[in-house]
C-alpha cells in the first residue's frame, strides 16, 4: 500500500515537473519574441500570459517614461482605450440583473431628455452591440481638432451627437460606435444615482482588489502611470492631449497587465454576476466582420493548426499614445494581455504568435516594418525615390509590409501636406492588401485631398464594395458624387 502511494506521489511530481518545464520553455519563447518586436520598434509596453489560469510570463519592455528613462514593468499603468467597454458592459448587465433596467426597452426610458425621434427606437441592447445606428463621434469631421481637448459633462457631450440622423435602422447591422458606449455610461449614472467612476469602483474594482485600475484623470498624480507616445516613422513624439471626459465609458480607464489577469480570472466565477448574466456577455449577438460581437467583447473561432478551431473572446483598444489587446481562450483558461504606450502597433500579430506558442503551433517570426523606413525617404526625397526604394526592399526577407503601419505613414504624409507621397504609400497598401476596404478608403481620401475626384470616387466605391459597413465612406461618396 505504501509503495502504491509513493508511486502515485512520484507520478504526480513528475507530471508537475514536466508541465513546469513546458511552461518555462513557452515563457522563454514569448520573451524572445517580444524582445525582437521591441528591438524593431514595434512593442514598447507590458505583457502578461497565463496558461490554464496560471501566469507563466509577465514582463515590461522599453520605457514607461522616455524622458526619465523609466522602464515599463508589470505594474505600470496604461490607458486601455476600448478595452474599457467590457467593464461598462458588465455594469449595465449588473443593473439589469438587479432589475434596475431592462435591455430591450427604449433608452428614453432612462434618458427622458434624449431626442425621442431616435431614442424611442434604440434600446440598451442596441448600444451594447453597436447596432444602434448612432454615428461614432470619433469619426466626426475635425473631432480631434475641435472637441477632443475640451472638458465636457456626460450630459453636455451627449448633446453633440444625439440629434444626428441615424446611419441605419437600429438593430439592422453592426457598426462600431463609441457614441453608444458613451451613452451606456450616462445611463449607468442615471439608473444607479452614482457617477460612472463610483459605480465602476464599487461593483468591479474594489471587490476584485484591482487596486491599480481606475478612471484616468490627466490632473491626478498617478503612481507608475506610463506616458503616451506616438511614432512618426522612426521618430517618437509625445502623444497629443486628450481630455479624459471624452472617451468616458467608451475608453477612459487605466489598468495594468496584473490587474487585467485578476479581471480575467473573475470572469470564470460568479463573483460579479450570476451565471446567466455572465453568459449573456459572451453570446455572439451580431456579425462584426470576421468575428461576432457580444456585450463589450468580440467573439471568434480562430484557426489553431491541426487542432482545428479555437474559441477566442477578446477586444483591442487604441487611444492617444496607447494601443492595447486582451485575448481570452476559455476552453483552456489561457490569457494574453499586451499594453503598449507608443501608439498604434501590430499587437494582433504579436497576439497570434503568442497564441501559437501556447498551443505548440508554428508562428511567423517578427520582421522590420518597411513603412517605418519608407516614411523618412518619402519625406526627405519625394515620391519617385520613395517608390523606387520600396521596389528594392519589398522582397527583402527581413522586412514586412504591415497594413496598419503603411496606413499610418500615409496619413502622416497627408498631414504634412505631402499628398503625392501619401498617394504612393496608399497605393502600395492597396496593391499588397487588395481585399482591404480600409486601404481603398485611405487611397480615396488622399486622391480627394489632391483634387482628383474621379479616382477618389473609384476608390471609395471599391472600399464600400469590400466593406459594406463603411458608413463614412458611403457618406463621402454621396457628397462627392453629386
Amino acid at each position: 500500500m505504501k509503495k502504491s502511494i509513493q508511486l502515485i506521489l512520484l507520478f504526480v511530481a513528475f507530471q508537475f515537473s514536466t508541465l513546469s518545464t513546458f511552461a518555462q520553455e513557452k515563457a522563454k519563447q514569448i520573451e524572445q519574441l517580444l524582445n525582437k518586436y521591441n528591438e524593431y520598434g514595434q512593442f514598447n509596453g507590458s505583457a502578461l500570459v497565463a496558461e490554464n489560469g496560471k501566469v507563466i510570463f509577465k514582463k515590461g519592455f522599453g520605457s514607461a517614461n522616455m524622458e526619465w528613462n523609466i522602464p515599463n514593468q508589470p505594474d505600470t499603468k496604461f490607458r486601455l482605450g476600448s478595452i474599457s467597454k467590457q467593464f461598462t458592459a458588465l455594469l449595465i448587465v449588473k443593473l439589469a440583473e438587479e432589475g434596475k433596467l431592462k435591455l430591450d426597452v427604449p433608452i428614453t426610458t432612462y434618458l427622458p431628455d434624449y431626442p425621442k425621434e431616435n431614442g424611442d427606437r434604440i434600446t440598451t441592447h442596441h448600444l451594447l452591440t453597436h447596432t444602434s445606428g448612432i454615428p461614432n463621434y470619433t469619426n466626426a469631421p475635425n473631432f480631434f481638432k475641435d472637441k477632443s481637448r475640451n472638458p465636457y459633462t456626460p450630459e453636455e457631450f451627449v448633446k453633440t451627437f444625439s440629434s444626428l440622423p441615424l446611419e441605419f435602422t437600429p438593430g439592422e447591422r453592426f457598426n462600431y460606435s463609441n457614441s453608444g458606449y458613451f451613452l451606456l455610461g450616462y445611463i449607468i449614472e442615471k439608473v444607479s444615482g452614482k457617477t460612472y467612476e463610483q459605480y465602476l469602483q464599487e461593483i468591479i474594482f474594489t471587490p476584485l482588489k484591482m487596486v491599480n485600475s481606475g478612471y484616468d484623470h490627466s490632473d491626478v498624480i498617478l503612481k507608475n502611470r506610463a506616458a503616451g507616445y506616438e511614432k512618426h516613422g522612426k521618430q517618437i513624439v509625445n502623444a497629443a492631449y486628450l481630455d479624459m471626459s471624452i472617451p468616458y465609458a467608451a475608453g477612459s480607464l487605466y489598468s495594468t497587465v496584473e490587474d487585467l489577469y485578476l479581471w480575467d480570472q473573475a470572469l470564470y466565477t460568479n463573483k460579479l454576476l450570476n451565471a446567466k448574466s455572465m453568459e449573456s456577455l459572451f453570446k455572439p449577438y451580431i456579425s462584426a466582420g470576421r468575428a461576432f460581437y457580444g456585450y463589450g467583447w468580440f467573439i471568434d473561432d480562430v484557426e489553431n493548426g491541426d487542432k482545428g478551431k479555437l474559441k477566442t473572446i477578446g477586444h483591442g483598444g487604441g487611444i492617444n499614445g496607447f494601443n492595447t489587446i486582451i485575448s481570452r481562450y476559455p476552453s483552456d483558461k489561457n490569457l494574453i494581455v499586451l499594453l503598449n504606450n507608443t501608439g498604434g502597433t501590430v499587437l494582433g500579430e504579436m497576439n497570434d504568435a503568442i497564441r501559437a506558442i501556447l498551443y505548440n503551433q508554428p508562428f511567423n517570426q517578427p520582421k522590420k516594418s518597411l513603412a517605418l523606413d519608407l516614411l523618412d525617404i518619402y519625406n526627405e526625397k519625394g515620391a519617385a525615390t520613395g517608390t523606387e526604394t520600396y521596389k528594392k526592399l519589398k522582397n527583402d526577407p527581413s522586412y514586412a509590409i504591415k497594413e496598419n503601419d503603411m496606413n499610418r505613414v500615409g496619413y502622416q504624409l497627408l498631414q504634412d501636406g505631402k499628398k503625392k507621397e501619401a498617394i504612393e504609400v496608399f497605393k502600395i497598401n492597396v496593391e499588397t492588401f487588395p481585399k482591404s476596404g480600409n486601404a481603398y478608403d485611405s487611397l480615396g481620401e488622399a486622391y480627394l485631398a489632391d483634387g482628383n475626384k474621379n479616382l477618389a470616387i473609384a476608390n471609395y466605391k471599391k472600399s464600400v464594395e469590400l466593406d459594406p459597413t463603411n458608413e463614412n465612406g458611403k457618406k463621402v461618396l454621396a457628397e462627392i458624387s453629386k
